[in-house]
């Protein structure tokens, strides 16, 4: 038999047993989520399971429940991301509806809405130091005008923080859910208004359950980056008081304390918290909504 008929053999042969040769091409991307994520991973578990200060594998976990300087850090970084999350998507919601639809200056308003994805976390950090610190020009315009006696604090503290969060996070809010809602067939919109609907009436019983799976997925990826939120924490937060997020936790015991087991169970804590977030999200919308993954075009 030559190598030309060998070779059809053995794909057939495979296949009847299931196997695809094509699936050889996921080999890239599953020995990189192997090498990123999967064994840091297991090696952060089994280093969080290794206590410096402790005897026990556990006791980790114990010293920050048990702690309120550790323990305040979870609802501080709670009480962050979860407003700032829901900020943004139901700000995206009716921003990206309204634009997937085509009307003079729709790519500039684009452009401008996304614009805080290409600066970076300090560069945004010194730009809103400079526009709402204590010097800046919001409150030298206030005070300018006299609408205000002494200047509004929205940097290191909390609100620092959580509008960071939101001009930062807005914008992958916002390109997602455009994405979702363009994929959204106008017939069923026109259908519904030949039938009587009204604006308010079409977007609640058309448009936003198709919406809802993309903005189940949205809000997710939103809260996981607010939730890991570092840099601001530091930049334009309390980071003694309400900024004092799991993140810097983290970091203060791998890198200050040197005490990389501490940290990693900090880490392990973080992780789950998101995880525990995405499933009750992603468990509501299957209860909220059993209807396709999108009302796609075509």
């Amino acid at each position: 038999m030559t190598a030309e008929a060998a070779a059809p053999a053995l794909r057939l042969r495979l296949a009847e047993r299931g196997v695809d040769l094509r699936l050889l091409l996921l080999a890239p991307a599953v020995i990189v989520v192997l090498a990123l994520f999967i064994y840091p991973f297991i090696f952060g578990i089994q280093l969080s399971l290794s206590p410096q200060r402790f005897n026990n594998p556990l006791d980790n976990y114990r010293s920050f429940f048990s702690d309120p300087y550790y323990f305040s850090s979870l609802s501080n970084t709670l009480a962050i991301a979860v407003p700032a999350t829901f900020v943004n998507v139901v700000a995206a919601v009716p921003i990206a509806v309204r634009m997937r639809r085509a009307f003079r200056g729709r790519r500039l308003l684009a452009a401008a809405l996304v614009v805080p994805v290409s600066l970076g976390t300090v560069f945004l950090a010194d730009g809103m130091l400079n526009v709402l610190g204590p010097a800046g020009w919001l409150n030298k315009a206030l005070l300018g005008i006299g609408l205000i006696d002494d200047p509004i604090r929205l940097t290191n503290n909390w609100w620092g923080v959580f509008l960071s969060l939101v001009v930062s996070g807005f914008p992958f809010a916002f390109l997602l859910m455009l994405a979702y809602a363009s994929g959204i067939d106008p017939s069923l919109e026109s259908a519904a208004a030949t039938l009587g609907a009204s604006r308010g009436q079409r977007f609640r019983y058309v448009i936003f359950p198709l919406l809802l799976p993309g903005a189940a997925v949205t809000l997710c990826l939103n809260f996981v980056m607010a939730f890991s939120v570092f840099p601001s924490a530091v930049l334009l937060g309390d980071p003694s008081g309400s900024s004092r997020v799991l993140a810097l936790i983290a970091y203060q015991e791998a890198q200050e304390r040197l005490d990389p087991s501490m940290g990693s169970a900090v880490a392990m804590l973080l992780a789950a918290s998101q995880l525990v977030f995405v499933v009750l999200v992603l468990g509501a919308r299957s209860l909220l909504y059993r209807g396709p993954a999108s009302g796609g075009k075509g």
